[in-house]
């Protein structure tokens, strides 16, 4: 399983990013996507969930009404966008897959757990 995130974002406050996240390598069933960022010097922080194969999201309380998680599942891509930034959105953002995929041979493996390599989005003035 490859997960690839789009490349860094410097945007200005009160604007938006758009960061992606493609997954690659299998057919993926029963799969969901969490975000996840990190902030300088600080821990990871869950941001939320969606599920590609039918659009159901779920946010955590923070970011709701300011994020955005939507996906086309035809090619395996998440997409996270954040508006009305601010300077303190300034992190790495994650994407995380949790699922299954099928094999060559049909079977239906669970348990995937793979990270995309961050997507730095920078705010500032």
């Amino acid at each position: 399983v490859q997960l690839v995130q789009s490349g860094a974002e410097l945007r200005n406050p009160g604007t938006s990013a758009k960061v992606s996240c493609e997954a690659s390598g299998y057919t993926f069933i029963n799969y969901y996507i969490d975000w996840v960022r990190q902030s300088p010097g600080q821990g990871l922080e869950w941001m939320g969930r969606i599920d590609p194969e039918d659009g159901n999201t779920n946010y955590a309380q923070k970011f709701r009404g300011r994020v955005t998680f939507t996906a086309d599942a035809s090619t395996n891509t998440a997409y996270l966008e954040l508006q009305s930034l601010r300077v303190e959105d300034t992190a790495v953002y994650y994407c995380h897959l949790q699922g299954g995929v099928v094999l060559a041979s049909g079977a239906h493996v669970y348990g995937m757990d793979h990270w995309g390599k961050g997507t730095l989005v920078t705010v500032s003035s």
